[in-house]
């Protein structure tokens, strides 16, 4: 066997096998990973009413990320793991009629491990002897494209219209419910409004968006709260693990039983964050100027829809509105350069400033163990920011398959330990 080379050029080759427009017309099941589930029901909603027999799977268990770690590496990110895990747990379950199901995945074209999730997904299904599975990339950049999926003005109006409504249940859900005079009447409330919401999804009214978010603040904002203050705790990190309820092991339920108040930033702001970053691209890169347009156009075009979930938020009593993209910019670019924009980039650094200046200087930063950008800009700038803002309470808790959970709740106990401190001396 000496000087014999083994050819393994062939062996994890990609077989990009296309979504057509004929899987599209027999209904084919498409399986979605869950990330939000607030924003999520909304967002299976607006791929059905576009004719697409999307399903967005349950939250993450145990098995899932078994399922992840057979078929990823664990030197991947822990989303990576989790992503390809409840997609192979599916498909494997029996569920599912494997040759009438493809799968759906975006792809952000950065440098992050987010771009190759794909990748991985593929080679799962080649390990798993399910090549003939489609899996369908979502994106802006054009870098896949699929025959039986577009993205079309209508579907991009309905899904904003269902993230737009997720991000303000999250504002306005998590801001009452550690204060209700009525335990469980915030959760009934929200409820009661999902529904109102779903119709709202099917028409794509913008008419009817507008009627809902401003009832929706005001009866938020009317529903009986105790007269107590609570420290406030901004949630951070990784997009997946700081929204999936099972991936931060329900790090908003921790925070609310441990007397606190969990502030989560906005999920849209994210997207706005992957447009705003194309004319630092142009700039230095080799981005087209067109490209820096209509990324332009899609910031403004997002703006313009939430403007009324604005005015209604900074009319009220008790929320606070998102602040524009260009504005955490500005702010972010204080601490660190607009060239950190692979994952959460300069954006994570800008929320952490936002939340300090809104009144919830406790957060908790949270990121896949070994996820090198978060840490840049995440734990990396925590010294800097308690710098510039003494009154920042800021921890760091890392999350893994084999991460202790009890570690990552004695982490943010302790801080939640030094925010009543703080909290009894104003």
């Amino acid at each position: 066997q000496e000087n014999k080379e083994i050819d393994l050029s062939k062996k994890y080759k990609p077989v990009k096998v296309p979504f057509t427009k004929e899987m599209k017309d027999d209904r084919w099941t498409i399986l979605c990973p869950q990330m939000s589930p607030i924003h999520f029901q909304f967002v299976e909603k607006a791929m059905q009413e576009s004719g697409y027999n999307l399903k967005v799977l349950p939250s993450v268990d145990k098995g899932a990320t078994e399922a992840g770690l057979k078929y990823v590496n664990n030197d991947a990110c822990y989303p990576s793991i989790l992503v390809a895990g409840q997609m192979m747990e599916a498909l494997t379950s029996g569920e599912y009629d494997v040759n009438k199901t493809a799968l759906i995945i975006s792809q952000t074209g950065g440098g992050c491990r987010a771009t190759n999730y794909i990748g991985f997904i593929r080679k799962a299904l080649k390990d798993a002897g399910l090549e003939q599975v489609p899996v369908i990339s979502a994106n802006l950049q054009g870098i896949e494209s699929n025959p039986g999926f577009k993205i079309t003005y209508s579907l991009a109006k309905k899904v904003i219209i269902g993230a737009m409504y997720g991000d303000l249940f999250m504002r306005v859900l998590y801001r009452v419910r550690p204060y209700e005079k009525e335990k469980g009447s915030a959760n009934r409330l929200y409820q009661s409004w999902v529904e109102k919401c779903m119709k709202n999804i099917e028409t794509g009214s913008m008419k009817e968006f507008k009627k809902n978010v401003y009832q929706i603040v005001k009866d938020f904002d009317e529903l009986p709260l105790l007269d107590i203050k609570k420290p406030r705790v901004g949630l951070v990190g990784e997009i997946l693990v700081k929204f999936h309820p099972t991936a931060n092991n329900q790090i908003v339920d921790i925070i609310e039983a441990e007397g606190g108040e969990a502030v989560m930033p906005d999920l849209i702001d994210f997207f706005q964050y992957c447009f705003y970053n194309t004319w630092y691209e142009h700039e230095h890169f080799d981005v087209k100027k067109s490209s820096v347009l209509l990324c332009n156009f899609a910031i403004w075009f997002v703006d313009y829809l939430r403007r009324d979930m604005i005015k209604a938020l900074k009319a009220s009593k008790r929320f606070d509105a998102p602040h524009p993209i260009d504005q955490i910019a500005k702010k972010a670019t204080e601490i660190v350069s607009m060239g950190n924009m692979t994952g959460e980039g300069w954006f994570l650094t800008g929320e952490m400033i936002e939340l300090i200046e809104e009144g919830a200087p406790n957060i908790v930063c949270m990121q896949p163990f070994a996820c090198l950008p978060n840490h840049v800009t995440g734990k990396g700038v925590i010294k800097a920011l308690r710098k510039r803002y003494p009154e920042s309470n800021i921890v760091a808790v890392d999350y893994d398959p084999g991460a202790s959970e009890v570690n990552q709740l004695n982490r943010i106990k302790l801080m939640l330990s030094t925010a009543q401190k703080n909290l009894k001396k104003e």
